[in-house]
């Protein structure tokens, strides 16, 4: 594990292939962490591209520099760690990979700096911009029944269920989004134990309860959001993944995503995938990758 002072944080992330390969970042999500990427790291590093899998603020050692930082989780926030992480390792542009939170933080990047992004690799919904301004408004019923545990977050029950139930929660999630993953009891402890971090609390209740318009953002990010209002078009490479299985965003037939990409694009279905995408089917989400490199 490597540490690196980028924007406000320090930032923990593994380093795997060689140091003169073709960047790519690869974007963990909630509630996961960087163990997501390790068989996705070495199909990767043996095509000869370095790979930087960080914790994303809130997980396993990622840090804040100050104490009066807040501890906001808003998806500007997602976007500028990923663009101080650049800036701190000196990689100019990079394939930006991930998935939940950390497709966010790819497409965020995309769109509102493209000269860092060779392409995008992103999981689910595949245009993972929020459309906050709208987050009021109701969706289909089953899509709210998908989205309890966003409306549990709002309230101080669930703040409290997080602090003190935080591994069973997210192991339920696990099981609820990939049903057909058949993972080990090994397998999530050892991406639980990025759980303990002592802001991942704070951040996932300001996740949540932001999108949905509940409570106000870092003030230091609100030229960020203000751009992100436009829902602006990614103009660069992408390819967009999901999974035949997700239990959060399961594949629709109308792919209206697809509006918002104006460079190449390709959207790729797989068949008994859920939502933990390059940790159920590495092989896959690494080819998506190398496609566009």
């Amino acid at each position: 594990m490597k540490h690196i002072a980028a924007g406000v944080l320090n930032v923990a992330y593994r380093e795997v292939g060689p140091t003169d390969g073709t960047p790519v970042i690869l974007l963990h999500g909630f509630p996961y962490d960087v163990h997501t990427y390790d068989a996705v790291s070495i199909r990767l590093s043996a095509a000869g591209m370095r790979c930087i899998v960080p914790y994303l603020r809130g997980y396993g050692s990622t840090t804040f520099r100050a104490a009066k930082t807040p501890r906001s989780g808003q998806q500007a926030a997602l976007g500028a760690d990923l663009l101080a992480l650049m800036d701190a390792l000196a990689i100019p542009s990079a394939v930006l990979a991930g998935f939940d939170w950390g497709g966010r933080a790819a497409c965020i990047v995309a769109a509102l700096w493209p000269e860092r992004a060779k392409g995008v690799v992103s999981c689910g919904a595949g245009y993972n911009i929020q459309n906050i301004s709208q987050a009021g408004n109701p969706v289909a019923p089953e899509k709210e029944y998908r989205n309890w545990y966003q409306y549990y977050f709002h309230l101080e029950r669930g703040r409290a269920g997080l602090t003190l139930n935080r591994r069973e929660l997210c192991r339920l999630l696990w099981r609820l989004w990939s049903p057909t993953w058949s993972f080990d009891d090994a397998t999530f402890a050892r991406t639980a134990a990025s759980f303990e971090n002592p802001d991942f609390v704070d951040i996932v209740i300001h996740s949540y309860r932001h999108r949905l318009g509940g409570i106000s953002g870092d003030p230091e990010l609100d030229t960020i959001e203000t751009r992100l209002a436009a829902q602006p078009d990614i103009a660069v490479p992408s390819i967009v993944l999901q999974g035949g299985d997700d239990g959060v965003d399961p594949p629709q037939v109308d792919d209206s995503a697809a509006l918002h990409f104006t460079s190449f694009y390709e959207r790729r279905i797989v068949a008994g995938i859920g939502h933990n995408f390059p940790q159920e089917s590495p092989k896959s989400f690494a080819d998506a990758v190398l496609a566009l490199t």
